[in-house]
């Protein structure tokens, strides 16, 4: 019997995840055999110059030059390929030793630096949504995120659904700033405007929304930044935790 796909990514814990493949063709030996690292990389490669929703396994395959048959010999499915994005640029994330004193600052910093990791590469986070990790690189995140957490004296239910909440809405941030952006390379100005227009809008609107124009100010301030450390603070702010920090 054939193995399933979770024994073939299981097995790549402990194999060697890059075994050579032998590229038949014109070309020979001068083509670079198929690995993991290459598949990975070129995936990469595609992302970052056209989107990740143009990443197919079949558009992936004319990348390297093969057929997608060749592919799956190394990856089991996209939902494969997709957990060894997540993990690559998991693998690049560094983690402070958990800090009882700084936890909340520590959170907040693996926090921006996963931010960081998938904006580098527009609409990667979609990847990670709806996916329970079990590539080891991206469970070495979670696992730093969760020590920290405890180590701020979060109760241990807590702690583990503020790390799912965190990293669900790192995902989401990153997904709506990559959309943004695209519409800007594309010139969609109807659908991506500034905060000038954001305020003649709202000074426009009808006295039905008597809220929205007094405080159209507050509403359209800050950058995506400031809006995005103000979000992880509140929620790292609203955890429960019995250790006494210092003031």
């Amino acid at each position: 019997m054939s193995p399933t796909p979770q024994e073939r990514r299981a097995a790549r814990h402990q194999a060697d995840p890059n075994p050579p493949a032998v590229r038949r063709g014109p070309s020979g030996g001068r083509k670079k055999p198929i690995t993991v690292d290459a598949i990975v990389s070129t995936a990469f490669g595609i992302i970052e110059t056209e989107g990740y929703a143009a990443l197919t396994m079949r558009r992936l395959a004319v990348a390297l030059e093969t057929g997608p048959s060749s592919l799956y010999a190394h990856v089991v499915n996209k939902e494969d390929l997709d957990e060894l994005l997540i993990g690559r640029l998991s693998a690049e994330i560094e983690l402070p030793e958990p800090d009882p004193a700084r936890w909340r600052e520590q959170l907040v910093g693996v926090c921006t630096r996963l931010r960081d990791q998938y904006l580098r590469y527009p609409g990667i986070s979609q990847a990670a949504f709806a996916a329970a990790p079990s590539n080891l690189d991206t469970l070495r995140v979670s696992e730093g995120m969760l020590a920290i957490v405890l180590a701020g004296g979060v109760p241990p239910q807590v702690a583990a659904w503020a790390v799912d909440s965190l990293t669900l809405y790192v995902n989401a941030h990153s997904l709506e700033v990559s959309v943004a952006n695209s519409r800007i390379s594309r010139n969609e100005d109807g659908w991506v405007v500034g905060r000038d227009e954001m305020l003649q809008r709202f000074a426009a609107l009808p006295e039905t929304f008597p809220q929205t124009k007094r405080y159209a100010a507050e509403l359209t301030a800050g950058t995506t930044t400031d809006r995005f450390l103000f979000t992880v603070n509140l929620m790292i702010d609203g955890l429960p935790h019995s250790q006494a920090e210092p003031s």
